[in-house]
Formats: structure tokens, C-alpha cells, sequence
């Protein structure tokens, strides 16, 4: 016992600081996204090494049709100006407005990936298959598992209006919102790198 009658103190306990969930979460997201852009490369590098193998059938000049590409690629650019506007409401405490410039974001993905779809069934009705060459292959591994991406974002931006309906702009709602736009801004620039490198090099060989 020291003088005032209390017991010595050989150590002292320091209470455990615990963090919330948000730096894990964005740490193991950022891991994803990168695991995500793994997939992209080899995708694109399977392309580049497939791209010129026709066996006989339709060369990318023969079936690509640019205008209706170019459009495409209009939408998805939008959808990610829309994205960023819901970002801004967000930030500035606007769940309503946040929900609309989701449910906008939205429609110009499904535009998206409907194009897509009428794009790989004109080509599947012209006889221009994944088996007819390793081009095609390529062609399709490549630009469906973006579009497959695509409509992932679309099912996580419908379970985010859900979300934030219940919710509002909770710190749960917010960082979950942030990885979406990371993962929907990735898809932007992915898609960016498949007009260019699949689209206008493969019409101007």
C-alpha cells in the first residue's frame, strides 16, 4: 500500500482504441478493385494476342458498326457524370436528390447494357459466334465480362436506393456509396480502354 492508501501500480492498462469498420472496408475494396483490374488486363492482353486470328471468318471492320458503339460509349460516360452529381447531393446532405441521380445513373447503365445485348445478338445472328474464331473469342470474353460488370453495378445501385430509403445518408450508406462510385468510375475507364483498343484499332486495321 504507498502512503494514500492505494495499491501500487506496477503497469498501467491503456484502453484498446477501436476504429470503425470504415478503413477496413476501404482498404479491402481498393484490394478488389485491383484483383478486378488484374482480370481486365488479361482479358485485354488474351485480346491482343487473339485479335488478328480470324480462320476464315469476319475481320472487326466487317461487323463492328462504330456509330452504334459510339453511342454506347456516350451512355456509359454520362452514367458517370450522373454518379457524380448523386457524390455532390450526397455530400451535401441531399438524400433525396442522391436517390434521383442514382436512379438516373441507372437508366443510362441499363441503356448500356441493352445496346449491348441487341450489339452481341445482331453479331450471334449474323453468324458471328464466340466458336466461329479465336477473335471472336477474345471479342466476347472480353467486352461481356465488362458489361456483366456493368449490370453488377446496376443490382448494387438498386440495393443502394433501398438502402438509402430505409437509412437515409447514414456513415453506413456513405461508405458504401463511396465504393460504388469507385467500382462504377472503373468501369468507365475500362470501357474507355475497349472502344479504343478493341473497337477503333480493330476498324482502322
Amino acid at each position: 500500500m504507498t502512503a494514500d492508501g492505494a495499491a501500487p501500480g506496477f503497469y498501467v492498462i491503456d484502453e484498446e482504441e477501436h476504429h470503425g469498420p470504415g478503413a477496413s472496408t476501404s482498404l479491402g475494396f481498393w484490394i478488389y478493385l485491383m484483383s478486378d483490374a488484374l482480370i481486365f488486363a488479361t482479358l485485354f492482353a488474351t485480346y491482343g494476342v487473339l485479335s488478328t486470328s480470324y480462320a476464315g471468318g469476319p475481320a472487326p471492320r466487317q461487323i463492328f458498326e462504330l456509330p452504334l458503339v459510339a453511342v454506347n460509349t456516350a451512355m456509359l460516360l454520362l452514367s458517370s457524370i450522373t454518379f457524380g452529381m448523386a457524390a455532390i447531393a450526397a455530400d451535401e446532405e441531399r438524400p433525396g436528390a442522391t436517390r434521383l441521380w442514382l436512379g438516373i445513373t441507372a437508366l443510362f447503365g441499363a441503356a448500356f447494357v441493352g445496346i449491348e445485348l441487341y450489339e452481341f445478338a445482331s453479331l450471334i445472328a449474323e453468324g458471328a459466334t464466340p466458336q466461329r474464331s479465336a477473335f471472336l473469342s477474345g471479342f466476347f470474353a472480353l467486352v461481356g465480362t465488362h458489361g456483366l460488370h456493368v449490370l453488377c453495378g446496376l443490382i448494387w445501385i438498386g440495393v443502394m436506393l433501398v438502402q438509402m430509403s430505409l437509412h437515409g445518408l447514414n456513415a453506413d450508406n456513405r461508405r458504401r456509396l463511396m465504393c460504388l462510385g469507385m467500382f462504377w468510375h472503373l468501369l468507365d475507364v475500362v470501357w474507355i480502354g475497349v472502344f479504343t483498343f478493341v473497337y477503333l484499332l480493330g476498324v482502322l486495321r
